[in-house]
């Protein structure tokens, strides 16, 4: 799809574990789980991507493992995986980036794609804005209750929402779902106070720590924030103390 001249905001679906065969079949077994439990047939499980242009160039957005986009990839920052207390080791840590004039893996393996959500310069520069200030979870779970693990598909959805673009008509391929769009939906309606940013990259390699969240109270911010969702029609959460 070409990009008009002021900018444009395209989103990708591609399989789960594209490219790579370990990922995809425990996806499909966690899939498999997952359907039998709710009584339902399986699904095809997607991961989101961005493809962000402006009149300065493309940028492709995505989350991977760490250094798993190779040289050159725009790193935003980093989060774990699985536990936080595991962020020291590599394996267990993934990355934001937006790689300048970069292509999205896998590409061609795309289903449905690309699905142009915005077409504007302006809402093509929210985004980028928004990028340092996404929220970077434990990947693999549900820090906040929102009903569903946070993974990449979180972040994509949270940049989306909170550049305000209009989703309703975006969603997975036919026959397919996406875990974790439904968090990043859910915590982009939540104050940015709420939800802390993950490790950030400043003009080099070495991450920047969030002070602990017990020392700054933010757990009573949040558990403020998930109250105040009941005025809005969301269910009522509860946030175990930490």
């Amino acid at each position: 799809m070409t990009a008009p001249a002021g900018g444009s905001v395209d989103l990708y679906w591609l399989p789960l574990g594209a490219g790579g065969h370990v990922v995809r079949h425990c996806g499909r077994a966690y899939e498999r789980l997952v359907a039998l439990a709710a009584g339902r047939p399986p699904l095809d499980l997607y991961h989101a991507a961005l493809e962000v242009t402006t009149p300065g160039g493309r940028h492709a957005v995505e989350l991977t493992p760490v250094g798993g986009a190779g040289p050159g990839r725009g790193v935003i920052g980093e989060g774990p995986v699985g536990s936080p207390r595991l962020r020291s080791l590599r394996p267990f840590r993934y990355e934001l980036h937006a790689r300048p004039g970069g292509e999205i893996p896998d590409l061609a393996a795309a289903v449905e794609s690309p699905r142009r959500v915005r077409r504007t310069e302006a809402d093509a520069r929210r985004v980028l804005a928004l990028l340092p200030t996404a929220p970077l979870l434990t990947w693999g779970r549900d820090e906040l209750g929102l009903g569903e693990m946070w993974n990449s598909n979180s972040v994509v959805a949270w940049l989306l929402a909170r550049a305000e673009l209009d989703l309703a008509a975006i969603g997975p391929p036919r026959h397919g779902r996406a875990p974790g769009w439904g968090a990043g939906l859910a915590a982009a309606a939540l104050p940015a106070a709420a939800l802390p940013p993950g490790d950030r990259l400043s003009s080099g390699s070495r991450a920047t720590r969030p002070p602990d969240r017990r020392a700054t109270g933010s757990t009573s911010t949040r558990s403020t924030a998930l109250r105040g969702r009941r005025d809005k029609g969301f269910p009522r959460f509860r946030v175990a103390r930490r």
